[in-house]
């Protein structure tokens, strides 16, 4: 359940990332609102995977998918600039998001080590 928290998480960061731009310097409260639920619910959702992940391990991962996904969203919706080198780099950063997910430790284990008191 943490990495379903944790994708979550980043798709709102990406939203709201959008938001603080079209906000115009948080005046137009059309916009204010709607920025600051999302931010709200990213950050809840964020705070939910770290109880059974590693802060160092989810705070890459909630990041990542909040560049990666901002990155992506600006080229194909809002005219920022295209190239295949910048294309190449956010390839690479979602590989090694995928990369942390397959090195991660299973939640179980981490949930057996809190319960200990450890």
């Amino acid at each position: 359940m943490a990495w379903f928290y944790l994708i979550i998480a980043g798709l709102c960061e990406v939203g709201w990332a959008f938001g603080l731009k079209f906000s115009n310097g948080f005046t137009n409260m059309s916009v204010v609102f709607p920025t600051l639920i999302l931010m709200i619910v990213s950050f809840w959702m964020f705070s939910k995977s770290l109880v059974s992940m590693p802060v160092s391990t989810a705070y890459a991962i909630f990041t990542g998918i909040g560049a990666f996904g901002t990155g992506i969203v600006g080229m194909l919706f809002l005219g920022d600039a295209f190239s295949i080198v910048k294309l190449i780099l956010l390839v690479t950063l979602i590989s090694c998001i995928i990369g942390l997910k397959l090195v991660s430790e299973d939640s179980n284990e981490n949930d057996s080590v809190q319960e200990r008191g450890v």
